[in-house]
């Protein structure tokens, strides 16, 4: 398992982060996942990142909170 899904799982089931924290790595984790779940000619968007946020993590986030996840996937990345 990669650092950061070790990350988004402690965030999702334990309180060792803050709130804020907290949500930024879940919308980080549903950015990699909407990455990994776009095709090949369309890259992922914020909306995809919002989507995946509340489906899978029961997360509701900003239109801002997902662009800002998707910049930081993609720095890391490349």
């Amino acid at each position: 398992m990669s650092g950061i899904w070790r990350q988004v799982l402690a965030a999702y089931t334990t309180d060792q982060h803050d709130e804020r924290d907290r949500e930024q790595l879940l919308a980080l984790g549903a950015a990699e996942l909407a990455h990994a779940r776009s095709g090949e000619g369309s890259p992922a968007s914020a909306e995809d990142v919002q989507h995946i946020a509340l489906q899978e993590f029961g997360l509701l986030i900003s239109i801002t909170q997902a662009r800002t996840a998707l910049r930081e996937r993609r720095t890391r990345h490349g």
